[in-house]
């Protein structure tokens, strides 16, 4: 394995990094969490990487997501998180799927190849269907809950969404899980209750060169603050390392 993981090696040692060197993870949303858990995977040593989104860069991401800046604005996200790994790791195998996953298209994702998956949808109807068909398939899946709306970095944990309270998000997702038969489920979660905007978000302009499916008529836009996705992708690519890993 390359010089660059010295400082992880003096940590946890050859064989997780083996280990993390052979394992496949697929990121599901290329956002505010997701960018920042694809680069810190990457940094870990991760040796394959699938990275599924379809959407743009947009001058409204730039308060928060890794991989919006003034020179990738109009760019597919997942294309530029790519590029970023290969420039980090350029042993990683880093693929692209531009795709928004749905359960209209959820059949040509092939979701028993991966040793993990790191959920960083923000609809809803995506992640029940992705925890749904992991679940079956009894692939490891770790789910992002909401982000929005809050301000304490610090406030994120790791829990089964049984044991979360207070986040809009987990809230639905525990209920259709449940109609689903679906019982447990590894998440993300903040304990910090969301904060009211200050404006509402119909009275906001739609994203700019956003490509998201009907983003134009969301009316549940959320404010978001830089730290917090991004404490939250950290957080997320923290467990998976560490249980591919087994350190």
């Amino acid at each position: 394995m390359s010089d660059q993981f010295v400082r992880t090696r003096l940590l946890i040692g050859d064989e997780p990094l083996e280990r993390l060197r052979n394992a496949k993870v697929a990121v599901f949303g290329v956002g505010g969490v997701g960018g920042y858990a694809i680069e810190a995977l990457a940094r870990s040593g991760v040796g394959t990487l699938h990275l599924y989104d379809d959407d743009t860069v947009s001058i409204s991401n730039m308060n928060r997501q890794i991989a919006a800046l003034w020179s990738t604005v109009g760019q597919p996200k997942a294309e530029v998180m790519a590029q970023r790994v290969r420039d980090i790791a350029p042993d990683c195998h880093v693929e692209v799927f531009r795709m928004f996953y749905l359960p209209q298209n959820a059949d040509e994702v092939d979701l028993a190849q991966y040793d993990y998956v790191a959920d960083c949808i923000d609809t809803v109807t995506a992640k029940l269907e992705l925890v749904s068909r992991c679940t079956a398939l009894q692939v490891e899946i770790i789910s992002a809950m909401g982000t929005g709306n809050k301000f304490d970095p610090t406030a994120f944990r790791i829990d089964d969404i049984s044991k979360t309270q207070g986040c809009p998000l987990a809230r639905t997702m525990r209920k259709e899980l449940r109609r689903r038969g679906i019982g447990h489920l590894k998440v993300v979660w903040s304990t910090e209750l969301p904060t009211a905007p200050l404006r509402p978000a119909s009275q906001e302009a739609p994203e700019s060169g956003s490509t998201r499916p009907s983003s134009a008529a969301r009316r549940d836009t959320p404010g978001s603050m830089p730290f917090v996705p991004a404490a939250a992708g950290l957080v997320l690519a923290s467990e998976v390392v560490r249980e591919l890993g087994r350190y």
